[in-house]
């Protein structure tokens, strides 16, 4: 068996990262309701392409990531179909594709085809952002290695067990119930998760206060390694408890009882909450009266997301709509009884994710194996419950893209007449820019005229590779007659570009000292260094140093940073 070497294979992992970009040109005829740049968007292509499409406009700003992506099972026919320029590379997929059960290298095929796809997902995601990917026996333990390897040991949250149907698809020892979630964050530091709601009936199970249902939770008196004086001795402070069982930071009677974080065996211990803590969470403390006459301290767990009772989810997940079968008829019904796509995820499950992962009325999703377009029928619900306003980006290589993904998005938009869910029935409202991509920006292509992208394509693309910024092409239009495209903190950003030949071979098209002068200018005077791109120049480099201004030629200021 094939053994894990990320290390090793890196020289063929890594030309994945340098197919060209290629701009998203969207299709208003597969469009539904368009509403402009942010708009949510459904993308045809290979992701490869569409994610390095989105970095200029989406880089860090992704908070959940949910994909689905091929099983490698052995048994479907999938062939490994990203171009890249290398004839090498081209060779060898040529004479290893496609990848099938017979195929003893297909693990290996299989993470060359994840590598490069995770490592633009990890780009897109937020800090604080969330990725799931659904997996099951075949490649699971192998992608934990390939995740880990990409977004760190220490971003690794959990790997959820998901019960996808309790009827069991038959195996030959087994009957298969079980599928996995893996979970990563981007920075583990950063993220905060959140109960999902529950359907269980708090009247017997859960008390009740002023503010909501609420549980025992954890102990205030620290236990255990780190749970003395010494440890933290800012922690080590006396709290008051009045004779109706209040709790104050300040004796406010003579009768208060003075409480300190003492051990059972009489050592000095300390509270796991500041003072400030304590005093901003008064109403969170349940007094306990012990046996001996002394009392303690515990947190109220609360389930409640506004009116819903939730609480933390477990990392078995299963609910009877969670089920594949759950999924299949609800495709079915939106496609008036046609089973158009196989083994579809269910709504509510991919909804239960999102609201696990916290994302937030204004938050953006990504799912770059789109299939039937589970994701943003999730979303779309999610908005039509709380009237927020999420936005989806959905990706899918395969032909059916218009015809299931973008379609079913379409008809969920626009109501589901026979749908037993009013909601759905009632049409869950919304828009989405459907998108193919263009042509690819290479330095051949430009030299000829053969490929020229558009004055804001271009100034989007040379933007993000030069800083990182993100920005839709659409705002970067030129500004002044100097190329002006984008005022940064520190630096101005020049373009001067028009995309046809006639104008790059002409002196319009070169940094004169005239233009240097001018531009010195402008940027000096709001204490900036400039950036211009351009086909050629007509004044020394000594001189632009002088004049704080980088110069970077066009078409080789394409190249990756």
């Amino acid at each position: 068996m094939p053994t894990l070497d990320f290390k090793g294979k890196q020289h063929i992992y890594a030309h994945h990262l340098t197919v060209p970009y290629r701009p998203l040109e969207p299709d208003a005829s597969r469009s539904c309701n368009p509403s402009g740049a942010d708009d949510n968007l459904i993308i045809h292509g290979d992701n490869l392409h569409a994610l390095k499409a989105l970095l200029p406009r989406y880089a860090n700003r992704v908070k959940c990531i949910y994909i689905d992506p091929p099983y490698n099972t052995g048994s479907q026919a999938w062939v490994y179909n990203d171009r890249v320029n290398n004839p090498l590379m081209q060779a060898w997929f040529a004479q290893n594709s496609p990848v099938d059960g017979e195929d003893l290298e297909r693990h290996d095929k299989w993470l060359c085809m994840m590598w490069p796809r995770l490592h633009l997902l990890r780009e897109l995601l937020a800090d604080d952002g969330v990725i799931f990917v659904s997996i099951d026996d075949h490649e699971q333990w192998r992608f934990l290695g390939l995740l880990e390897e990409i977004f760190g040991e220490q971003n690794f949250i959990a790997t959820l067990t998901f019960i996808q149907n309790l009827g069991a698809y038959p195996g030959k020892w087994l009957s298969q119930v079980t599928e996995y979630v893996h979970v990563f964050v981007k920075n583990v530091e950063e993220v905060k998760f959140a109960p999902i709601p529950t359907d269980e009936d708090p009247s017997s199970e859960w008390d009740q206060d002023d503010i909501g249902y609420y549980r025992e939770g954890s102990e205030l008196l620290k236990r255990g390694e780190g749970g003395h004086r010494d440890d933290r001795p800012n922690m080590y402070f006396p709290v008051f408890i009045g004779t109706d069982e209040s709790v104050s930071l300040n004796r406010l009677s003579p009768n208060d009882t003075e409480l300190l974080p003492i051990h059972s065996d009489g050592s000095e211990g300390r509270w796991m909450w500041s003072r400030e803590r304590f005093a901003n969470n008064i109403t969170e403390i349940i007094v306990k009266p012990r046996s001996n006459g002394g009392f303690s301290l515990v947190t109220k767990m609360r389930p409640n997301i506004g009116d819903n009772l939730a609480k933390k989810p477990r990392s078995l997940w299963y609910k009877p709509q969670y089920s594949t079968p759950s999924g299949t008829n609800m495709l079915k019904t939106i496609f008036g009884g046609q089973r158009v796509f196989d083994f579809p995820k269910a709504v509510p499950f991919v909804a239960d994710l999102l609201k696990f992962a916290n994302v937030g009325s204004h938050d953006i999703v990504l799912d770059s194996f789109a299939g039937s377009g589970t994701t943003g029928h999730a979303v779309l619900a999610l908005n039509k419950e709380d009237g927020g306003n999420r936005k989806f980006i959905l990706v899918e290589c395969e032909d059916y893209a218009d015809t299931i993904t973008a379609e079913r998005v379409r008809r969920v938009i626009n109501g589901v007449p026979n749908a037993r869910d009013a909601s759905l029935r009632e049409g869950l409202g919304g828009s989405f820019t459907y998108c193919a991509l263009g042509k690819p920006l290479e330095i051949e292509g430009m030299l000829t005229g053969d490929a020229l992208p558009s004055y804001e394509t271009l100034a989007a693309y040379l933007l993000y590779t030069t800083s990182g910024a993100t920005h839709d092409a659409s705002e970067l239009g030129q500004k002044n007659s100097d190329g002006l495209f984008h005022s940064g903190d520190q630096v101005d950003y020049y373009l001067l570009y028009e995309p046809h030949l006639e104008y790059l071979r002409s002196s319009d098209a070169m940094l004169t000292l005239d233009r240097a002068e001018r531009i010195r200018d402008a940027s000096c005077q709001n204490g900036k260094k400039a950036i211009v791109y351009a086909a050629g120049k007509y004044i020394s480099q000594r001189d632009l140093t002088r004049m704080r201004i980088t110069f970077c030629q066009l078409p080789h200021a394409l190249q990756e940073r």
